[in-house]
């Protein structure tokens, strides 16, 4: 079966609140106000508007645009994390995303706990989590300390760990999101070795990266975004250019 990402007309919008300390009765007031001098709550404002893409096996897609133009926005509409109100989204295959590693760790929790934890998370049956636990001990390099809550490990150990747990399962369509990989020189190396291979493995790639020397060094196609719209689409060296040309104002 092929897999695919169909994105039609895709509007997902976001309120901003405008008077933090409004109370619930205020709120609920408000709903009911024909006021013309009534001053509203909050404010809406599209974090995507009128996207429209398809992706096909094969693609290794780079997102990039200025912070808060809208790319995670998009990789969790894609992930089903912001439910889709407006538009059509239309995904056949099995998503993993790997956004925000580690953060759904429980710090009470031990590494072992966590691994069970994070799997849940991410969809994985108890029974597949069991088969992968010893392999996630031993990629992350932390046997003696498993059975230690993790609000008791090194930044480099928490991420470790979180990084190991999310690039154990085995994606079709892959999300990823400033992924980084914590530790000394020769776990980075392994942990880059190992990202390189689930690229390989996965039939649809998704990255968000600001290191343009990634997007260049692994997607095939460059999707530019600016304030929730898509502004040029199309083959990776070619889009690289000319967002560096009109959007970074790098001069070439």
């Amino acid at each position: 079966m092929s897999c695919f990402v169909k994105i039609k007309d895709l509007d997902l919008k976001f309120r901003i609140y405008t008077d933090k300390g409004a109370s619930l009765k205020q709120l609920i007031l408000s709903k009911f106000s024909f006021k013309k001098n009534d001053v509203p709550v909050f404010r809406e404002f599209y974090a995507l508007k009128d996207v429209s893409l398809e992706f096909k096996e094969g693609d290794i897609i780079g997102l990039v645009g200025m912070n808060g133009a809208g790319k995670s926005t998009l990789l969790k509409a894609i992930s089903r994390i912001y439910p889709v109100e407006d538009g059509a989204l239309e995904i056949q295959g099995k998503v993993v995303p790997l956004l925000e590693i580690g953060a759904g760790f429980n710090p009470e929790f031990t590494g072992r706990e966590n691994i069970y934890l994070n799997g849940s998370i991410l969809g994985i049956k108890r029974k597949e989590m069991k088969q992968l636990e010893q392999e996630i001990i031993d990629f992350s390099e932390l046997k003696d300390f498993m059975d230690l809550p993790v609000k008791y490990y090194s930044t480099g150990m928490y991420a470790r760990l979180a990084f190991t747990i999310a690039t154990s399962v085995k994606p079709e369509i892959l999300i990823l999101d400033e992924i980084f990989a914590g530790g000394d020189g020769q776990f980075v190396h392994k942990a880059m070795e190992r990202m390189s291979k689930l690229i390989d493995d996965s039939k649809i790639v998704i990255i968000v990266s600001h290191s343009l020397d990634i997007i260049k060094n692994n997607c095939n196609r460059v999707i530019i975004l600016d304030k929730g719209s898509v502004v040029a689409d199309g083959p990776s060296k070619e889009i690289i250019s000319k967002y560096e040309k009109e959007i970074l104002k790098i001069d070439q």
